[in-house]
């Protein structure tokens, strides 16, 4: 099991991924979106905003704990995010396989595949 610490440099991880990308693409791809990832074995929950600039204003929160739902909703276990995070699992599989459950609009699930 991946520890708060290794969730949370996951998250930075794939931030970085983001900015990776051409400008211009992101600027096509990206709509703002509040954004939530539930790591389902730590009870942790981390809420932020994807951007054109990366992941932002990422803050903790035990997964329990009230919060405004998210736009984009993603539940996994700690591995598996940092697996996802490091690109030793494949997202689509993933999801297609329930290890990661992912919850938005089909608008938003088409944009992110093309971001990432």
């Amino acid at each position: 099991m991946a520890s708060v610490e290794e969730c949370r440099t996951a998250i930075d991880k794939v931030s970085g991924r983001i900015m990776e990308v051409d400008a211009a693409d992101r600027r096509r791809h990206i709509v703002e979106r509040t954004v939530s990832v539930t790591v389902s074995d730590l009870d942790t929950a981390f809420d932020m905003r994807l951007t054109v600039d990366g992941l932002q204003d990422i803050t903790r929160r035990e997964s329990g704990a009230r919060s405004q739902r998210a736009q984009v909703g993603i539940t996994a276990s700690s591995d598996d995010l940092v697996a996802l995070a490091e690109d030793r699992l494949d997202f689509s599989k993933a999801m297609f396989s329930g290890r990661v459950k992912l919850d938005a609009s089909f608008g938003d699930l088409m944009r992110l595949r093309k971001l990432l």
